[in-house]
């Protein structure tokens, strides 16, 4: 299966260091990922919270970047596959750990 989404992926600015919803609630993450479309940054599905998914479900936002640290695979949640990211977004460290 092949990804639709791709015309959605920008050049973007993290949104912070680390979990967006994980600092402000005091909660800990596994790792990070990075909503390509606008910068969100959400813990991923091994994290108490899964805020990266809950992202994508509360903003149809479908393509993620593995960021912790700067990983620079990417995910389609919407066909739910890998996809090739024609890019890696910069690293807003140091990113500190929680897991």
């Amino acid at each position: 299966m092949t990804c639709t989404h791709m015309k959605t992926i920008r050049a973007v600015t993290p949104s912070a260091k680390g979990c967006e919803e994980c600092l402000k609630i005091g909660s800990v993450w596994v790792h990070l990922r990075l909503c390509r479309e606008c910068g969100h940054v959400g813990c991923c599905d091994d994290s108490p919270h899964r805020h990266a998914r809950a992202h994508f479900h509360g903003t149809r936002h479908p393509i993620i970047e593995g960021y912790d640290p700067p990983e620079g695979w990417g995910w389609c949640f919407v066909d739910d596959v890998e996809v090739a990211l024609p890019d890696q977004t910069p690293q807003v460290g140091p990113i500190p750990r929680f897991y």
